[in-house]
């Protein structure tokens, strides 16, 4: 009987202490090499507000996001007298860069303006299991869903594991319009639906796949941004975790798959404990692959006109010369803007019909556009520099601009008119065309007088046209000529791939400059995009591959018959994977995209020695 006095007495004071403030850290116990974990922080009968908790820094171990903020309590009855409890807890996600022991420092954490400390402590991280599969991509921060959570109902044991059924937790691939044209915009989202949110992490195992389409990634959120839909009668937290618009580039059916993703979920648990009913945070790792999409995608109309230049949306455009005086061998500008809402930023660049005379250079491209709604909108502007070569009056053509519009099925021609331009002689002109007196002179005296008496002339005239020979060369002649006709135009579309061919290097070894500056000014996700329009322009140029057909399969299979190395492909690979993943994670680093710009550089002057 004293005993049990003893104890009830000793229950007593735990309950009477556990009513004050206190806080205490919770610790993974031995995760793994690669492993994602948690650390949570609780806060015990917290008197006031609570400052914001910053994470712990974990030496050998990387910070994938958080806090998950949730809020328990519960009450006991002890002889009749009833005690109530309440706990906030602070969960942070990291993942186990490598082996060995971590050592935890105290966490500081002010409560009305008092502060307390966790202590310090450690664990053990044990090695990688040769059966873990290397995971690839960085974490999300992310923040739990706007709503107040209860814990689940029912009782269990510490450690017990919570079921997560197929309609719980779920992942889609949505499309704002399934029905396009070649070349129409579509936007597609990758969307996480969770029945009650409770979700405090993801990672990407493996990223979208939109073979057949070109792409603009609009953005990724640091953390997750939940709101509410009704799928199927029930109502789902959801969050949008992928963004991007997509052009398709051949007609047909598309399968649009999301990727792979590591979602880490929790519960809150009530468990038996001895003669207390306690919240006890679970969690668990779920691998989900987003539900797929197929979009349908018409083929344009045919015939074609000659002059579409490949724009689906609404558009216009315009020319206009810079300077209004012209001399030869003096650079002069002409600018071409196309301005409207479409496939601005992948239009083929205007032909614009520009004298013999004058030397014409490859046009500067400058693009100004934006996300507007579920497409881009923006100007693209040409700039043209020629030079006259000649003095006299030129005509530089109008030029026809043809684009198709998804919204009246047809296609819409814009004339847009050409410039009369006087050219001047310029200073730097050769004076050797200036004829002088003397020249003039000395031609005089090249014609002498016909000396008469002659009856006729010293040797016999015979004409070529009453030569055999002759009827039997001039046929062969206009033989050789025609055959020369039919070679020239049967060689003039291959010669237009050489061209593109022969300039590949230089054309990316120009963006790669670009990307440079953006990596220097540390603007990471510009330099990832801009490394990975460099990487696949060059490919397409200079493996001849269509950009419909431009996918992993067909680039290696590509480089492989042309001589290149299992390396040199696998890390042309990888370069495309790391760009493509990067411009959806936050956590980029300068040295990761160093490592990455140099590899590309080093593999396309591999390339170029094939």
């Amino acid at each position: 009987m004293n005993r049990f006095i003893s104890f009830c007495a000793l229950l007593c004071v735990a309950v009477i202490a556990a009513a004050q403030t206190s806080v205490e850290i919770s610790l993974p116990r031995n995760p793994a090499a690669g492993d994602q974990f948690t650390v949570t922080v609780s806060v015990n009968n917290p008197e006031g507000s609570i400052a914001d908790i910053k994470a712990p820094a974990l030496p050998g171990c990387t910070f994938l996001g958080g806090p998950g903020v949730s809020t328990s309590s519960y009450t006991s009855i002890i002889n009749g007298r009833m005690q109530s409890s309440t706990s906030k807890s602070y969960t942070f996600t990291y993942r186990a860069d490598k082996e060995g022991t971590v050592k935890v420092p105290q966490v500081n954490v002010t409560v009305d303006g008092k502060n307390y400390s966790t202590n310090p402590g450690q664990f053990t991280v044990l090695p990688a299991s040769q059966s873990r599969q290397q995971q690839q991509g960085g974490g999300w921060g992310q923040q739990p869903a706007p709503a107040q959570r209860q814990p689940q109902q029912g009782r269990g044991q510490a450690g017990s594991d919570f079921q997560i059924g197929a309609n719980d937790l779920f992942m889609r691939v949505a499309l704002s319009n399934n029905n396009v044209y070649e070349q129409q915009a579509v936007e597609c989202s990758i969307k996480l639906y969770s029945i009650n949110g409770q979700v405090s992490g993801l990672t990407a195992q493996s990223i979208p796949t939109f073979d057949g389409c070109l792409i603009e990634v609009i953005g990724m959120p640091q953390n997750i941004d939940w709101h509410s839909e009704t799928v199927n009668g029930k109502t789902y937290y959801v969050a949008t975790i992928y963004r991007a618009l997509l052009y398709p580039q051949r007609s047909g059916d598309i399968t649009m798959t999301g990727g792979e993703y590591n979602v880490q979920v929790y519960r809150e648990m009530l468990v038996q404990d001895f003669f207390f009913v306690r919240p006890e945070m679970q969690e668990k790792m779920v691998t989900l692959k987003p539900q797929t999409s197929t979009l349908h995608v018409k083929t344009l109309p045919e015939p074609r006109p000659a002059n579409f230049s490949g724009a689906v949306g609404k558009f216009s455009a315009s020319s206009r010369i810079v300077g209004s005086k012209f001399k030869t061998n003096e650079a002069a500008s002409l600018l071409f803007t196309v301005e409207g809402t479409g496939n601005i930023k992948f239009l083929t660049e205007p032909k614009i019909d520009f004298p013999s005379e004058f030397e014409v250079y490859d046009p500067h491209v400058e693009s100004d556009t934006r996300i507007s709604g579920n497409n881009m909108t923006g100007t693209q502007t040409y700039e043209y520099t020629f030079v006259p070569q000649s003095v006299g009056k030129f005509t530089i053509g109008s030029h026809e601009f043809v684009y198709f519009d998804p919204s009246k099925g047809q296609y819409v021609t814009q004339s847009v008119p050409g410039f009369e331009i006087d050219v001047e002689r310029g200073a730097d002109v050769a004076s050797s065309s200036v004829v002088s007196k003397s020249d003039i002179q000395a031609k005089n005296t090249d014609i002498h007088y016909i000396k008469p008496g002659a009856d006729k002339p010293a040797v016999s005239v015979s004409y070529l046209t009453e030569s055999i020979l002759y009827w039997l060369v001039y046929p062969a002649l206009i033989i050789l000529a025609s055959l020369l006709l039919w070679l020239v135009f049967k060689r003039r579309g291959a010669d237009q791939s050489q061209r593109r061919l022969n300039r590949a290097g230089k054309v990316a070894r120009k963006r790669l400059a670009g990307a440079g500056k953006l990596l220097k000014a540390h603007k990471f996700e510009p330099f990832y995009a801009e490394l990975l329009r460099a990487m696949q322009a060059y490919l397409s140029d200079k493996l001849m591959i269509p950009a419909s057909q431009m996918n992993r399969d067909t680039i290696s299979s590509t480089l492989r018959d042309k001589g290149a190395a299992d390396e040199t492909v696998n890390e042309v690979i990888r370069i495309i994977d790391e760009c493509e993943m990067a411009r959806y994670t936050p956590n980029l680093t300068s040295e990761n995209a160093d490592n990455i710009f140099d590899s590309a550089r080093d593999c396309i002057n591999n390339i170029e020695k094939l």
